[in-house]
């Protein structure tokens, strides 16, 4: 895990990716999107990481693309290369959807565009009550579809409140976006990195299996009917019954002490 285009570190079973260009309010590159890419997908091999967080640097989370390294190139492009851009992004999200560990994102201020569909695509949104968020697709003339943001946005904040963000491309404070359900918590700036890292720790110390399988269920069950979905979880429970985890943490509460579940750092 050595990316060029943003910071990478571990600590604790917590991968932590920073975006690293505060100059440009952390838009997005070529480079960054196939990095980032290939980090997420090469997490799901990596037993030792249990949780990840994913920040900005500086005073943004992420404002989308590129003006000029993006942007300006796109202009120039015939149809192919157009769909092979959009196909790039959209392979960063389904790498992050796949990846059977919960993703975090502490979003240290302003969201917008592309930075705004990888908040929605992570697990959790932990923001600094700066971080106000806007999916700015429409305001370029483009759909508020993007990189999966019809199909993700809908199931957080409802199709109501869903349509109005995507549709308008208006910004929202942060606040709002808690009252809403698309942020999970607010907290003030100073202590966005604490509050980051002890939502990010209790889930590293959480049953890995047990967490990959919920995150696989809640996305595998968008597609199922009830029946579907509860023959689903009837399945999954069964075999993580039969697991040590599960002994381990019947045994953690009768003894009333924190469970040590398989992996997990002390």
């Amino acid at each position: 895990m050595t990316p060029r285009s943003f910071r990478y570190e571990e600590a604790g079973g917590v991968a932590t990716i920073t975006l690293d260009r505060p100059q440009a309010l952390n838009a997005l590159t070529f480079e960054v999107y196939r990095e980032l890419t290939d980090t997420f997908r090469g997490l799901a091999g990596r037993a030792s990481v249990r949780a990840v967080v994913l920040t900005g640097a500086g005073n943004a989370f992420c404002t989308g693309g590129d003006v000029k390294e993006i942007i300006g190139e796109l202009l120039h492009r015939d149809a192919a290369g157009l769909l092979e851009f959009t196909r790039l992004t959209c392979d960063l999200v389904r790498a992050m959807r796949a990846l059977p560990r919960p993703i975090v994102a502490s979003l240290n201020g302003t969201v917008a565009g592309a930075g705004a569909a990888i908040a929605v695509a992570s697990d959790l949104r932990v923001a600094a009550d700066t971080a106000r968020i806007a999916f700015l697709f429409v305001k370029v003339g483009l759909a508020g579809a993007d990189m999966g943001c019809a199909h993700l946005l809908p199931r957080i904040v409802g199709l109501g409140r869903a349509t109005e963000l995507l549709m308008t491309g208006a910004f929202v404070d942060a606040d709002e976006a808690h009252r809403i359900g698309l942020y999970n918590r607010v907290v003030p700036l100073a202590r966005l990195g604490e509050e980051t890292s002890a939502l990010a720790a209790t889930l590293a110390r959480g049953p890995a299996a047990g967490l990959a399988q919920t995150k696989d269920a809640l996305n595998r069950e968008l597609h199922m009917d009830l029946e579907a979905a509860l023959d689903h979880e009837a399945r999954v429970q069964a075999e993580l019954m039969a697991e040590p985890d599960f002994h381990e943490g019947f045994a953690a509460f009768m003894e009333k002490r924190r469970p040590r579940f398989k992996g997990a750092p002390e």
